[in-house]
């Protein structure tokens, strides 16, 4: 049963890693269940013996909630913070989504487009400030993908330590 947890548990980090940077997936609570799961079961120990802890398992699930909350509103900062608009933010999250085919530069020029011609359209700016707005909007997008990613990695190395 333990080979069977920890399987389950590096599948989640896995998992959670991907979601990280896919949109769609709770990359960050996925990869703390994969923690999760060595502790409830308890063969979460690292290789002095030391098991999974409460401490641990809260701790980084408060990283874990705010690093979630952080990244709902650092592209909406980022893009205010340049001049954007609500647009520009809509037109990264379509841009992201449609440039998972192509996925990663894909979603990263999708991103930026997406943002681009959306402040383009529905606002009366002008290009530059269309541009301005699609790179605030960008900034956030890899701002907040890059802080899900970093703890999701983390966490993966924790489970790997413990699983083993």
């Amino acid at each position: 049963m333990d080979i069977v947890i920890s399987i389950l548990a590096i599948v989640a980090g896995i998992v959670g890693i991907l979601g990280s940077i896919l949109p769609g997936l709770p990359g960050t609570p996925i990869s703390w269940v994969g923690l999760l799961l060595l502790y409830i079961w308890g063969n979460g120990t690292n290789a002095a013996g030391d098991p999974v802890t409460t401490k641990m398992l809260l701790v980084w699930g408060v990283v874990v909630a705010v690093v979630s909350i952080i990244d709902y509103f650092v592209p909406m900062y980022f893009t205010k913070l340049t001049g954007g608009s609500r647009h520009a933010e809509r037109g990264a999250m379509v841009g992201l989504l449609l440039g998972i085919i192509f996925t990663p530069i894909g979603m990263i020029l999708g991103s930026f487009l997406g943002a681009f011609l959306m402040e383009l359209y529905y606002n009366d700016k002008g290009a530059s400030q269309a541009l301005k707005a699609a790179v605030g909007s960008f900034l956030g997008f890899i701002t907040g993908t890059g802080l899900k990613t970093i703890v999701s990695v983390i966490l993966m190395w924790k489970i790997i330590v413990f699983a083993f």
